[in-house]
């Protein structure tokens, strides 16, 4: 048996070289390519989001133009109802609702606010304190109500934050009232407000969550009146009747609204604001005021 030359094993290295420097170019280049791939992809996805954000923005100042539309019949409704329309290829749903469809916490009494924690799921011996709670959070005494609660007794649970004996900024100040728990805030959230400055919801335009503060609905009945009330077209003279056969009807037109814009690319990228605004020439120039702004919710 000859034996392997020297010439024939140099050639068998320089091939098993070969093979590996192609392998490292493969993986090199394959890595490039993927590189370049998720690159252009999260571009496009930054694109498209841009793109839903300002279709979003575009939808609620149409939607402010809709509001103040002179023609009845023309003009949107401010009852929560949603609005779909394509704008450059892009799907847009928006929906307003007149504040004063909603129940102003600063304004209010007790006994609404007692109905609408246990119309929101809330039993009655706790909502009567959680009411309390509230009413002592925004006086501007540190006298303690009947089960309500002053700076004593969030001391006494813990908690580093009393009242701040001062009417509620934001909606989201409720969370910090001793007896508010998250969860219920986020069932109430869509129906309360502090910019109405009303005692009680307009049964015209509240979503049913305000609903839930008026005396003798039900849940069920709440979801039918705004079915058969969002069911009415623009310029209707016939009004919906409550469970109590109150009819409702529009009652002029309100100043200050909730917009929720939400738009939707072809591919699926999206983009959701809402913005509470009040009608007249703001310091900018523009035909009303940003009071609340949330984006992505």
């Amino acid at each position: 048996m000859r034996p392997r030359s020297n010439s024939t094993t140099q050639h068998g290295i320089a091939l098993v070289l070969v093979l590996w420097v192609l392998l490292l170019l493969t993986i090199i280049t394959g890595s490039f390519a993927l590189t370049a791939r998720m690159d252009r992809l999260e571009a496009n996805n930054l694109l498209s989001g841009t793109q839903a954000r300002l279709s979003a923005e575009a939808a609620i100042n149409l939607a402010v133009l809709a509001l103040r539309d002179p023609q009845n019949e023309t003009r949107m409704l401010a009852d929560g109802r949603i609005y779909r329309q394509d704008i450059d290829g892009v799907a847009v749903e928006v929906s307003a609702i007149d504040e004063r469809g909603k129940l102003d916490i600063n304004s209010t009494d007790e006994l609404t606010l007692v109905n609408l924690f246990t119309g929101n799921g809330m039993e009655l011996t706790a909502a009567q304190y959680l009411a309390a709670a509230v009413m002592d959070w925004r006086d501007e005494d540190d006298l303690e109500r009947v089960n309500g609660a002053e700076a004593d007794a969030y001391a006494a649970a813990g908690l580093k934050v009393g009242p701040a004996n001062r009417p509620f900024m934001m909606t989201e100040e409720l969370l910090q009232v001793i007896g508010m728990s998250y969860d219920l805030y986020r069932k109430l959230e869509p129906g309360i407000t502090v910019f109405s400055r009303g005692a009680a919801p307009d049964p015209a335009f509240a979503p049913v969550e305000a609903l839930m503060a008026l005396p003798d609905i039900t849940h069920d009945e709440a979801v039918n009146f705004v079915n058969q009330r969002n069911g009415r077209q623009p310029g209707d003279s016939v009004g919906t009747e409550l469970p109590n056969g109150v009819v409702v009807m529009e009652q002029g037109r309100g100043v200050t609204y909730s917009i929720q814009a939400r738009a939707t690319m072809p591919n699926g990228v999206w983009e959701q604001l809402e913005a509470t605004i009040r009608l007249g020439e703001s310091r900018s120039g523009t035909p009303y005021r940003v009071l609340r702004w949330r984006e992505g919710f």
